[in-house]
């Protein structure tokens, strides 16, 4: 586990050439098919050597939750151990180490029909009417939802269209989080922020050098898209909608997509914090020049691939 930037898909492909392992991808941006250059997905070669899986599973214009992650996840962890390898989870989505880790409440599946229902309100009244909407019935979780987060209004308010019960009353039921793995947890963390600010920045030139800006015209031709999309509203690929809109010049493209991925970065230490705070996780600076040995170290200690697929 690890904030972008932190050498988190460096690692994972050291520790594949070294132990029985699959990777397994824990990023919510790169289960999207053709986003390849702002989710950071590793290239051809690299899938051609190193299996990877739960990376490409949706088009742009689809939605996956945490719940189908961890459903899935299990999934191929138990195909993986089934033949004799060890899965190894790899990614910066905390919401998904979380859901793993800690199991989900039982919410009730997307439904389609309501969400047009509620996203042609927003149309008419806005976010924040709807916002308050929730608030009149739900307001521990309208506290929590800025008014103009859409994607969560619209979850909370389906939510209790489809249950007649708040979403933060449900969320307070006892989850089922028991897995059938033992679960070994390393987390990458930069010691000094400002070396990673510096990677960050780097590492968003060279998308935009990669082409960046020609995926996200061609995503547009290819899909009927918008930018409230959960795909569009992924680091990158928020701001560079924003400059084929001719809304930001191609200074503030680079500059506003750092800043979001710096934000990112933030959020997911602060996350990342809080799971360390719950569970037993060892943390390697990814900075240090000998993190790889560390990290070779760490796993030796830990008998991987000794008896660990069980």
């Amino acid at each position: 586990m690890g904030p972008t930037a932190s050498g988190k898909s460096r690692i994972a492909l050291e520790i594949a050439g070294q132990f029985p392992v699959e990777i397994v991808s824990v990023d919510s941006a790169q289960v999207y098919r053709h986003m390849n250059i702002g989710t950071a997905k590793p290239g051809r070669d690299i899938l051609a050597r190193t299996p990877h899986h739960l990376i490409d599973l949706i088009d742009p214009v689809e939605q996956y939750s945490a719940a189908q992650f961890r459903r899935d996840v299990l999934n191929v962890m138990q195909d993986i151990t089934g033949r004799g390898k060890i899965p190894l989870l790899a990614g910066g989505t905390m919401l998904y180490f979380q859901a793993l880790l800690d199991g989900l409440s039982v919410l009730p599946e997307a439904d389609n029909r309501l969400r047009a229902t509620i996203e042609s309100k927003a149309v008419i009244s806005g976010w924040p009417a709807l916002h308050k909407k929730l608030a009149a019935l739900d307001i521990e979780s309208a506290a929590r939802i800025k008014p103009t987060d859409s994607q969560r209004i619209q979850r909370a308010l389906e939510v209790c269209m489809l249950t007649g019960r708040p979403m933060s009353e449900i969320l307070k039921a006892p989850r089922n989080a028991e897995l059938p793995f033992r679960l070994v947890k390393l987390a990458l963390l930069p010691a000094d922020r400002g070396q990673l600010h510096q990677r960050i920045a780097q590492r968003f030139e060279n998308m935009l050098q990669e082409g960046l800006i020609d995926e996200v015209s061609l995503l547009r031709q290819q899909f009927d898209l918008n930018p409230e999309l959960p795909s569009m509203r992924c680091v990158g690929y928020r701001q560079t909608w924003l400059y084929l809109e001719k809304k930001i010049n191609l200074e503030a493209l680079r500059d506003k997509g750092i800043v979001a991925t710096r934000q990112l970065a933030k959020r997911q230490l602060t996350w990342l914090r809080s799971i360390m705070r719950r569970y037993e996780v060892t943390a390697l600076d990814c900075l240090a020049d000998d993190v790889h040995h560390q990290v070779r170290v760490f796993l030796h200690a830990a008998n991987i691939g000794d008896g660990a697929a069980q």
